[in-house]
């Protein structure tokens, strides 16, 4: 479909949607205005691209006037170089949306391959997600931490809380490796480790259904680091979805109930997030996006403390701003290249 005819659509339904909501149909009322609210932004801006294009017919028109040339002249060249702005603009805004871009966040870090180094190295990661979050003015809570007993973290898991916490984090899904001289190392020689981490959207129960069937629970006493008891009470919970084999364990709170609805938090959102896996690979099943395949095991970024760089190997980014990168204050840049980067593959293959 050409811009033009998905200019003409918008605003025919647009109008479309004028005319229902003005007729008052009581039962879709409050779908048919949040549409239309959603709607309004992209009408606006389609409706000032049709204006300075018809703008410039006009000043081209006018050019043919000596006594108008000059005028007519600047203001027709003013609107051609201001244009191909315009028109990125509304092909962004009719860019299709991910569902799940408005979603809270669930963040897992996973201490991968390196032993003590990788679990610091995931600690400080879950720390930078969280410095970040504050940045931003959102909420982060953590539901559950397995830490080493020495400041490292083998697993941990967050609920983000805020505007567009998903849409901003999604391409923060992948391993993270780290490159530096670990304090325990003697000779000075540098050690490479990684850590894994997920972003997954928080699912309600609406986006995900789980038969009671299909569960399993099993409770223990929680353990921390080294394996020693640090509870006298079986409040651990482990839930396992016996359909996909997985499962998820928390012993963050001495409830047994507070662990069982947050392991059921997690465990949802890792269902949802494998469902709209699925989708993504069936959609994408002729190409592989550059940043958003989402894989786990795919390494997407490196953090090199003796160089004070930071390397994001998707796009190709390095910033020499490992400080900034790790209390939080540089990832909104990285970030939004990620996202432009996105909506430039998107465009591109809109117009194929």
């Amino acid at each position: 479909m050409t811009l033009d005819a998905q200019l003409d659509k918008v605003l025919y339904r647009y109008d479309e949607l004028r005319e229902l909501l003005a007729v008052g149909d009581g039962g879709s009322f409050a779908k048919l205005s949040k549409e239309f609210s959603d709607i309004e932004p992209v009408v606006n801006a389609v409706q000032a691209l049709k204006k300075a294009r018809a703008d410039m017919v006009e000043a081209e028109a006018m050019m043919a006037d000596p006594d108008m040339k000059d005028l007519a002249s600047e203001e027709f060249y003013a609107l051609k170089e201001t244009l191909p702005a315009l028109e990125r603009d509304v092909q962004l805004m009719l860019l299709p949306k991910d569902e799940a871009d408005e979603k809270n966040a669930i963040l897992e870090v996973r201490a991968g391959t390196g032993g003590e180094e990788a679990a610091l190295f995931a600690a400080e990661l879950f720390r930078m997600y969280e410095r970040f979050a504050a940045t931003k003015g959102w909420r982060f809570e953590v539901m559950d931490v397995n830490e080493t007993g020495i400041g490292g973290m083998k697993e941990a898991s967050a609920t983000i809380t805020g505007r567009g916490v998903f849409a901003k984090l999604k391409f923060e899904s992948g391993v993270h490796r780290v490159q530096r001289v670990p304090a325990t190392e003697s000779g000075g020689r540098i050690h490479t480790s990684a850590a894994t981490v997920a972003i997954m959207p928080e699912a309600e129960e609406v986006d995900i259904q789980i038969d009671d069937k299909d569960l399993r629970f099993d409770v223990y006493r929680s353990q921390g680091s080294g394996g020693q008891s640090v509870n006298t009470t079986d409040s651990a919970v482990r839930v396992t979805h016996i359909p996909t084999g997985l499962a998820v364990a928390c012993q963050q709170e001495k409830s047994q109930h507070k662990n069982k609805a947050t392991a059921m938090k997690l465990l949802r959102a890792r269902l949802y997030e494998m469902e709209r896996a699925a989708k993504a690979a069936e959609r994408a099943a002729n190409r592989k996006s550059q940043v958003g395949s989402g894989d786990r095991s795919e390494r997407i970024r490196t953090y090199n403390f003796p160089q004070g760089r930071v390397t994001d190997h998707r796009i190709n980014l390095t910033l020499y701003k490992i400080d900034e990168m790790m209390n939080g204050m540089a990832l909104d840049e990285v970030a939004d290249a990620l996202i432009a980067a996105d909506q430039a593959e998107r465009l591109a293959e809109m117009g194929e």
